[in-house]
């Protein structure tokens, strides 16, 4: 316990595999009187394969401002508790956030117990280049601001790790295809750490069509690899690429405005030059 009341860990347990569990972890969800669990159900497997018989209260997307007030006061009285979510890291593409936010604020102490991410699992697996990376987790079902985040998935230099429903697969990848280019390098990852583990590498274009042929089952984390850099910046024949890709990002749904901003970020070219069509 500390002045302002418990601790909060924020615990990371297994994507799949249920071996995938730190020691630290494991001594934490011993230790703490109560853990919210995204579903209990999923974490009794967990309790069951590593002895663990903490009690769980449901906490998730749709738990209202009732249980988390009950979780704040939990706190607040001086006790600790452990946040898990069913797989992976709990607040990436998982609920919680609210319930860390609301203690931070409060002062209250707020402990990381880091361990498996299926972001990071998929960046590993797709053989591509990760030393700069972005998380774009689930995109938007539809509309401008989907066309949007595309568009700057296709501009973006570093690769790009997204969430996606198996049965929207395919079409997400060949929407892709279309805003990077069909050949852009690419990586679907399904079942990560599971007994169907799989990663299909490829182009954009390539996955779209083996996706579209044979849809894949069960998680899928997609990597895309970075925009390549730009070989010309300068000059007419780099304007008119810049313009040329100012275009493209349009096309995709981007404001042009926006587009120009983000290809003049990239190349260094000026951005009224880039937001001006070809003569």
């Amino acid at each position: 316990m500390n002045e302002a009341g418990g601790t909060l860990f924020v615990v990371a347990t297994p994507i799949g595999n249920l071996g995938d569990i730190t020691l630290r972890a494991i001594d934490v969800l011993r230790d703490v009187p109560l853990v919210a669990a995204e579903d209990t159900r999923l974490t009794r497997r967990l309790w069951s394969r590593h002895g663990i018989t903490t009690h769980l209260l449901s906490f998730h997307a749709r738990s209202g401002p009732s249980r988390l007030s009950q979780l704040v006061e939990h706190l607040a009285s001086g006790s600790d508790l452990a946040l898990v979510t069913d797989a992976g890291t709990p607040l990436v593409s998982d609920p919680g956030a609210d319930l860390v936010a609301t203690w931070a604020s409060r002062g209250g102490r707020v402990v990381p117990v880091p361990g498996p991410s299926a972001v990071l699992a998929a960046l590993v697996a797709s053989g591509l280049p990760a030393a700069r990376w972005g998380f774009e987790g689930f995109l938007p079902r539809r509309g401008r601001e989907r066309r949007e985040r595309l568009a700057r998935i296709g501009s973006d230099d570093r690769a790009t790790v997204l969430f996606e429903a198996a049965g929207r697969a395919a079409a997400t990848l060949t929407e892709l295809a279309a805003v990077c280019g069909a050949e852009r390098p690419a990586a679907l990852c399904r079942e990560l750490t599971k007994l169907h583990e799989e990663v299909w590498r490829g182009s954009l274009g390539e996955l779209a069509r083996r996706s579209g042929e044979s849809a894949p089952r069960g998680e899928v984390a997609i990597v895309i690899a970075g925009a390549p850099a730009q070989t010309d910046p300068v000059g007419e024949t780099g304007l008119a690429e810049g313009r040329a890709e100012v275009s493209r990002l349009v096309e995709a749904g981007m404001a042009r405005s926006a587009a120009a901003r983000e290809v003049a970020r990239r190349t260094g070219l000026p951005r009224r030059e880039l937001f001006a069509k070809e003569p």
